[in-house]
């Protein structure tokens, strides 16, 4: 009786190792980035919803946008 457990040459390894190769650069940069998201927008909360500098909606989008660009820093 033959058993086919070996995998070496499948299409899905190869799909697996492509996409761990290609996908965690920006996975890493937008975890990160949310990670310290959540941080500053837990400190800096009641500035953004009170609405005097922007709309509180554009201020969450700017400050997650500037997170995740630091996050693809490190």
């Amino acid at each position: 009786m033959k058993c086919i457990l070996n995998a070496t040459g499948l299409p899905l390894q190869d799909l697996m190792l492509g996409a761990s190769v290609y996908f965690p650069p920006f996975f890493k940069a937008f975890a990160l980035g949310f990670v310290i998201w959540l941080f500053i927008h837990r400190l800096l909360r009641n500035g953004i919803y009170s609405g005097e500098i922007w709309h509180p909606l554009l201020m969450d989008l700017s400050l997650f946008t500037l997170c995740v660009c630091l996050g693809s820093f490190y």
